[in-house]
């Protein structure tokens, strides 16, 4: 018997229950149930309680126990480790793995300097987007303090205007110079111009829209396609990214190789194209599982200054709308609104609107890499596909201006999903499924579209022939509606037809198509084949294939309305009828983004490598020959991209005999 607790009676204990607690009162921890034999947790636990490891705290002496003290050097360690910051082992990691790559570095260019440079560029890129993090961190507050505009709104907007005023001139007497040595970029400054004309009339509320959001977003526009185009140094770095980019997506073939056998990759096209999807897939699920990916998209919408922030403060655009954009450059129309799905429900009609001209106006990464695997230029695509971002944000506003009242402003409280991947084999593994939908999606859309066209083709052959119009067919009829378009873009007149058939295969079809029509264009001129079989022109200049690789830069197509739709309605189901009244005006706005993208590179096109030499030498009067217009003479006779002017045609045919002299 023993006495209860409580009151004053008394509780019998039965045998099996003392049994019980008997077995209960002898369990106690081992290292083995702190882990699988986890002798760094016990290690870490003696340390942290001042004894041994291993040891204990007490030992029985003649039935009694005597508590130990701790060594006193145990104890000192103790108050070292309580004393040290607990993230300090991480930094003496990160401070050791920076040491032996700078070591790494140092040798490398000790070594060859030529062979090291590509990994010193992109080293000096990471350390100045860490530095320029640091001091906005630490003297952003201060900088912002000091600013001369801060807290004066007439001042800032006076000096918006004056800034706005100056790069209008400047822009203006930088097109009158440029202008004079090629008139038709003149062409192309008018297609802007005609396109954002039809926009304004068909804008949702005309009295509504902000041009400083429109004239900032054409101007970033313009800003970078003259950093990518016209300067040596953008040039040479997008020209290498797309380098890079290629090499990289020659890896896939070692993983399809052995799959498919490599007779059948270089046989067939499927083999051949649609795995680099499935690398390039995993790739970017990588990317996002490690959040570089949404490092490059937001780096917080707040310092440092990346593609959202950049667009939102000039533009005045929500965080949401332009978050969204941004996005677009690098995942497709139906992964960008994943970026923002808490807010699709309380976003207002004009941000949903900048939402689907986004995904309309741009294309997938993973479809990046398979138009480069065509053969289409792949820092002309780059290049479209960033500068297309500000552009759709500046036409969608154009098109749908907002004049609700927006709920998102900045960009405190946007957060960006990691995906669900719990390790990086995961995230590869995930990458690599989640591309095998998008890769039936695209071989389906293929033989359905290529289907259909050739039975549209036939049906039209056959209604020609009956009122003795031979040889109609679809491309045919977009050469005749679309040629005024392609001709705005700044295309040559020649060039002008095919151009306008691949535009309408984009915009009927899909731009996959498209891009593959265009690579085989590219393919016979750099094969020297003749330009004219019969009345059928078989290639097109280099003026004119870089503007269509700009135009075709997108997902406006009639077949894309579904998986818009699908896409966000399955996100916020009761939205739908919002969604189905914005598709088609988003739809239209994001095929002009296309097209004045097309224009602002026609603006900003010139002419480079020996192409550029040879053309102002040989239009201008010669009165005799030299080794240098011979060796300009010889190549533009061998070459198949260079547009003969009439001087530069008499020039050459007057010294020497070519079957261009007729």
């Amino acid at each position: 018997m023993e006495k209860s607790g409580s009151g004053n009676g008394f509780r019998k204990i039965w045998p099996m229950e003392d049994n019980m607690q008997r077995q209960r009162e002898s369990v106690s921890l081992t290292p083995m149930a702190l882990g699988v034999e986890n002798m760094g947790a016990e290690f870490l636990e003696s340390l942290e309680e001042g004894r041994l490891p291993g040891g204990s705290d007490s030992s029985q002496q003649g039935g009694h126990t005597v508590e130990r003290k701790p060594l006193r050097g145990w104890r000192s360690l103790q108050w070292v480790l309580r004393g040290c910051p607990r993230p300090l082992f991480r930094w003496m990691g990160t401070g050791l793995l920076c040491t032996a790559y700078a070591a790494f570095l140092l040798t490398a260019c000790l070594l060859d300097f030529q062979r090291a440079l590509v990994l010193i560029i992109v080293t000096c890129v990471v350390l100045a987007f860490l530095a320029h993090s640091l001091l906005k961190r630490c003297l952003g507050p201060t900088l912002r303090k000091c600013a001369p505009l801060q807290g004066h709104p007439r001042l800032l907007l006076w000096f918006n205007r004056a800034l706005a005023l100056a790069a209008v001139l400047a822009l203006a007497l930088w097109l009158g110079l440029d202008t004079s040595q090629r008139p038709e970029q003149l062409v192309s400054f008018a297609g802007i111009c005609v396109f954002i004309s039809i926009l304004f009339a068909c804008s949702k509320h005309r009295h509504a829209v902000s041009w400083q959001t429109v004239f900032w977003g054409l101007g970033l526009q313009f800003v970078l396609g003259l950093f990518v185009i016209r300067t040596e140094p953008g040039f040479v770095a997008f020209q290498w990214l797309g380098d890079q980019i290629h090499i990289f997506l020659s890896y896939a073939d070692v993983g399809s190789s052995f799959v498919f056998g490599e007779a059948l990759v270089k046989a067939i096209f499927a083999f051949q194209v649609l795995p680099i999807i499935v690398f390039f897939s995993c790739i970017m699920s990588v990317l996002y599982y490690l959040g570089l990916m949404q490092w490059v998209i937001l780096k917080e919408l707040v310092p440092p200054p990346q593609i959202a922030w950049l667009m939102q403060i000039t533009m005045g655009t929500s965080a949401t709308e332009t978050l969204s954009v941004a996005g677009n450059i690098f995942v497709s129309q139906t992964e960008a609104p994943l970026l923002i799905q808490p807010y699709l429900a309380d976003m207002t009609l004009s941000e949903v609107h900048v939402v689907m001209t986004g995904g309309y106006a741009t294309i997938a990464g993973s479809l990046l890499g398979a138009y480069i695997s065509f053969g289409v230029d792949a820092s002309s695509l780059i290049a479209a596909s960033v500068m297309a971002a500000p552009g759709a944000l500046a036409l969608s506003k154009l098109v749908y201006p907002e004049v609700e009242e927006t709920r998102v402003g900045s960009g405190e409280g946007v957060r960006l999903s990691y995906g669900d991947a719990q390790n990086l084999v995961e995230a590869l593994s995930s990458g690599a499924t989640t591309s095998v939908k998008v890769v039936a999606n695209i071989a389906a859309n293929l033989i359905a579209f290529l289907a259909v066209l050739a039975f549209i083709n036939a049906a039209l052959s056959w209604l020609g022939s009956l009122v003795d119009v031979p040889g109609l067919s679809f491309q045919l009829i977009c050469s005749y509606v679309l040629r005024p378009v392609a001709f705005l873009l700044g295309v040559p007149w020649e060039d002008c037809p095919i151009v306008a058939e691949l535009l309408g295969t984009k915009l009927f079809l899909n731009e996959f198509v498209a891009y593959q029509e265009l690579s085989e264009y590219k393919r016979r001129r750099l094969a020297g084949a003749e330009e004219w079989v019969g009345a059928r022109k078989q290639w097109i200049s280099v003026r004119a294939e870089t503007l269509a690789t700009f135009a075709l830069c997108g997902f406006a197509n009639v077949s894309s309305i579904g998986i818009m739709l699908g896409g966000l309605t399955s996100l916020v189901p009761h939205r739908k009828s919002d969604f189905a009244g914005l598709v088609l005006r988003a739809l239209c706005t994001g095929a002009c983004v296309s097209f004045v993208n097309a224009c602002v590179a026609g603006i900003l096109y010139a002419p480079r490598g020996p192409e550029a030499s040879c053309w102002g030498l040989l239009n201008r009067t010669l009165s005799s020959s030299s080794f240098e217009v011979y060796q300009c003479c010889r190549w533009a006779f061998q070459s198949t991209s260079l547009e003969f002017s009439p001087a530069a045609r008499d020039n050459c045919c007057r010294f020497y005999n070519h079957t261009v002299c007729g």
